[in-house]
């Protein structure tokens, strides 16, 4: 399900770190924890298991924001509208729509670390259409897509790029686990098509995770508009949980084209 929030921004400040992403999902955490603590406390500490990985299983774009003024020397952008946008999805099935729209109508809090940021008040939050699934779509990648690889005795992962040879296969080895542990999910075919197309030039990003902390680190993800071939079940996953890793944390977030 995908539900799209708009915001009023109700201070004075205007700055936002350019890195905001990790921010939004730690105010989801919370507002979760809000209705239903156990499970916020699951999601954030354990999460849906495939085997050793956890998925959280729910994602959020990039905010729409209109053309803020950006002070790159600062990593900041100055905001010039009252309203900002944000679209979330959770992989639930349709009786949990009311529990969504009730649980951030009216939510207040502030978005950004501890020298900028602004303060927020949902002001309306409504369910999307759910869009046609065939077994090819299009798609839009408008936050950074993550894949990584790491090998034992490797400080840090590997962040790979969609034109990367062992791209496609790990991506379709991560949904296969997200979707897997979904419990009671039906079974996916044990032969189906795969095919992963890259339109045009792929743009890195590379973006700060708890700036200013002492666990601040740095995950490199892609943009990039694709076409994909896979069973329906995987794309209803992708527009729910996101694609690709960290999910939880502003990546993956995809858009029919």
């Amino acid at each position: 399900m995908r539900f799209q929030l708009t915001f009023n921004r109700t201070g004075k400040q205007r700055m936002l770190p350019i890195d905001y992403q990790y921010f939004i999902g730690a105010w989801m955490y919370k507002a979760l924890g809000r209705a239903d603590g156990e499970f916020a406390e699951f999601l954030h500490a354990e999460g849906y298991g495939s085997g050793k990985q956890r998925f959280k299983l729910f994602s959020y774009s990039p905010l729409n924001i209109g053309r803020p003024k950006v002070w790159k020397e600062k990593a900041l952008f100055e905001l010039h509208r009252d309203t900002v946008i944000l679209k979330v999805a959770f992989y639930l099935n349709g009786a949990a729509e009311k529990f969504i729209i009730g649980l951030f109508n009216q939510q207040q809090f502030f978005l950004g670390d501890r020298f900028n940021g602004i303060d927020l008040t949902v002001s309306r939050v409504e369910r999307l259409p759910e869009p046609a699934i065939v077994e090819t779509v299009g798609y839009q990648a408008t936050s950074p897509v993550v894949i990584s690889t790491w090998k034992e005795g490797d400080k840090y992962a590997q962040y790979l790029s969609p034109n990367d040879k062992q791209y496609g296969n790990l991506l379709k080895q991560h949904l296969e686990n997200k979707y897997h542990s979904v419990p009671g999910a039906e079974p996916l075919p044990g032969e189906f098509p795969f095919r992963l197309t890259v339109k045009g030039t792929p743009k890195s990003k590379l973006v700060t995770i708890k700036p200013y902390s002492a666990s601040e680190s740095k995950v490199r993800g892609f943009k990039y508009d694709f076409e994909l071939t896979a069973p329906p079940h995987l794309h209803r996953l992708i527009l729910s949980a996101g694609m690709g890793e960290k999910n939880a944390t502003g990546f993956g977030w995809v858009d029919p084209v």
